[in-house]
């Protein structure tokens, strides 16, 4: 036999092996399965997608992802499996949310300035939403902090406006996973203290300009005063001792 036969032999035979050694998902138990994918999402994981890695039926996995969520609570586990955006992962307790801060944050506060938020309720409660109408509503130029939403994940861009061709904005899934929501409906009752965009429109085409976002900010040198392109310099990351 020549040299590449015997090759080709043991690498076959290695092959086997190793398939051998690699269980099949559908004899897997699965909840622990359910367990271990979950530790290593990096975004809440649907039904659908957990069913078919797992090649279970979706009802099935429902099931166990039900079941395991309520266990955890049974038995007073440090940490919980939420359904969050329309997806499971696990979250530490709320009980516990001290002793995450003090490991996390070591004694140091980290959040969103006054105005991110302020931007971000807007943008919440009035998607679709251009820059110039934010600004119109918080009343300063909101480009700055708009620009370090879109970085950190929490907005997009959601198409145009027909009438003046501005980019439109709505918050992410990400933003549903920090809030802990499953949808924008969860969302407390306060649109009706916002003023209607028919109310805002000649204060959007008159009173507030929009700049460039990839220009440089020049507003102090002019004195224009503007303060949102700059105040999300503190904008490190959401509080993450949110649950």
């Amino acid at each position: 036999m020549s040299q590449d036969a015997i090759g080709r032999a043991i690498d076959t035979r290695f092959a086997a092996d190793d398939e051998d050694l690699v269980p099949d998902l559908a004899d897997l138990d699965l909840r622990p399965a359910l367990e271990a994918v979950l530790m290593v999402v990096d975004e809440p994981a649907t039904e659908e997608h957990l069913a078919k890695v797992l090649q279970r039926p979706v009802r099935q996995v429902a099931g166990a992802l039900r079941a395991l969520a309520d266990e955890y609570t049974v038995q007073g586990r440090g940490f919980e499996l939420r359904l969050v955006a329309g997806g499971w992962r696990f979250y530490s307790r709320a009980t516990y949310a001290a002793a995450v801060e003090s490991f996390v944050l070591d004694g140091q506060q980290a959040r969103l300035t006054q105005a991110a938020l302020e931007t971000l309720a807007v943008v919440a409660y009035r998607q679709p939403v251009s820059r110039a109408r934010v600004s119109a509503v918080r009343g300063v130029n909101c480009d700055g902090v708009m620009r370090t939403l879109l970085q950190r994940g929490l907005v997009e861009e959601a198409g145009t406006e027909r009438e003046s061709g501005a980019i439109l904005y709505r918050t992410t899934h990400y933003f549903l996973e920090r809030m802990g929501l499953r949808g924008l409906d969860e969302l407390p009752e306060l649109a009706p203290f916002l003023p209607e965009a028919e109310a805002i429109e000649a204060e959007t085409l008159e009173g507030v300009p929009s700049f460039d976002p990839d220009a440089e900010d020049d507003g102090a040198a002019h004195g224009h005063g503007y303060t949102g392109a700059v105040e999300d310099d503190h904008l490190d990351h959401l509080d993450p001792t949110e649950h």
